[in-house]
């Protein structure tokens, strides 16, 4: 732990002062409340969530007004909060089959049951910054949508052309450790590695899944589906005996399908991605599903080539929280720490000019040398 310097404190309390003013910004515009953050940033509210590991639209709204819309500092302010509440019980795993979806496009199969939904999104628009937002008038479908929407990896699993979601008929999964409770033990199973990606960083999980596509992974993905929908949460209460539900939540789901070639014992096939996230975060699915099939290497016999094959660098290196403390804590004095290394600088200079005294002679003088010695 840093000790503070004496006489710090009323800067620092300065400091806090300026910050708020510079974040209120001109005395003359009116200042923006949460819920015009919650309602028309709902993209990086999502995003909040996601990373926050905290699904609350208008807590993640607060955390990135108090943040001046740093995003991590909002989801810092949001997983600090997350260790306050109490925990009362794990959820029943939410069914994504009949996700009820405001999208849901495939580019697999061009018509798919269901059809495709394409739901509220940039793809379509054009990327020109416009003078005035405007939001028009949404019309009204002409035929009520309600064919099921079975998922495009259930219609190729029908024909045995992907792998089983599950090895057998009889197979449970087995309960997820908690990353947030308990340390990080590698190897670690896929169902950790999920829960450590969908709260990775979602910038950093897009370079790692973008490489996988250039060719540092062995990944030739196709979007088998992408969904976004609320899905209903139930909790087992034991005091009732049975399953209620809780409410419902808002969710991205993403399954990418990749080429595998087969094995010795392996017929060929295609292979699984996942990606399941908080609120509307298509590339943050998108980017965990193909890094997800990357890491699932061993299953398939497959060698380590690239960064994003390797587990602990991956996981190790995705939680945006704790990179950024390690990078700005390099802010906090390491006036020892750099003394230490400017006198071993000088011993190592020393040896270094009795070993080569025509090459020190030709040696500029630096030029602070002064302040050197007056910190040494």
């Amino acid at each position: 732990m840093y000790v503070a310097v004496k006489g710090g404190e009323k800067a620092i309390a300065n400091a806090h002062a300026l910050l708020a003013k510079r974040g209120q910004g001109s005395t003359d515009a009116p200042r923006i409340d949460y819920p015009q953050i919650r309602n028309q940033m709902g993209v990086l509210v999502s995003r909040v969530m996601a990373e926050g590991s905290l699904y609350d639209p208008e807590l993640a709204a607060k955390a990135l007004l108090q943040a001046q819309g740093d995003v991590l500092e909002a989801v810092t302010l949001l997983r600090s909060y997350r260790t306050t509440l109490p925990r009362f019980g794990v959820t029943i795993a939410v069914d994504t089959v009949g996700l009820p979806s405001e999208r849901r496009v495939s580019a697999t199969f061009k018509d798919i049951p269901g059809g495709q939904q394409l739901g509220a999104t940039f793809d379509y628009t054009h990327r020109l910054l416009a003078d005035e937002l405007h939001t028009p008038e949404v019309a009204t479908p002409d035929v009520p949508i309600d064919e099921p929407m079975p998922r495009v990896t259930d219609l190729l699993g029908a024909d045995a052309l992907v792998e089983r979601d599950r090895p057998d008929a009889g197979w449970t999964d087995p309960d997820p450790g908690d990353l947030t409770r308990e340390p990080t033990v590698f190897p670690m199973s896929r169902a950790e590695r999920l829960q450590a990606l969908t709260r990775g960083d979602e910038g950093f999980l897009l370079s790692l899944g973008y490489s996988t596509q250039r060719g540092f992974g062995n990944n030739h993905p196709f979007a088998g589906e992408v969904r976004v929908g609320e899905v209903e949460v139930e909790f087992y209460a034991p005091e009732i005996g049975h399953a209620v539900p809780i409410g419902r939540i808002e969710l991205t789901e993403c399954q990418m399908v990749n080429q595998f070639v087969g094995s010795a014992d392996q017929a060929p096939q295609f292979t699984r991605g996942y990606g399941l996230v908080f609120g509307r975060a298509e590339r943050k699915a998108m980017s965990m599903s193909l890094v997800d099939r990357t890491l699932r290497h061993q299953e398939f016999g497959e060698r380590i080539v690239s960064p994003a094959q390797d587990e602990e660098f991956v996981i190790a290196h995705a939680d945006n929280v704790e990179a950024a403390g390690f990078v700005e804590h390099l802010k906090l004095p390491h006036y020892v720490d750099f003394q230490a290394e400017l006198g071993l600088i000088r011993s190592l200079r020393r040896e270094f000019q009795e070993r080569h005294p025509a090459e020190a002679s030709e040696a500029p003088a630096a030029d602070n040398s002064t302040l050197m010695e007056a910190n040494a």
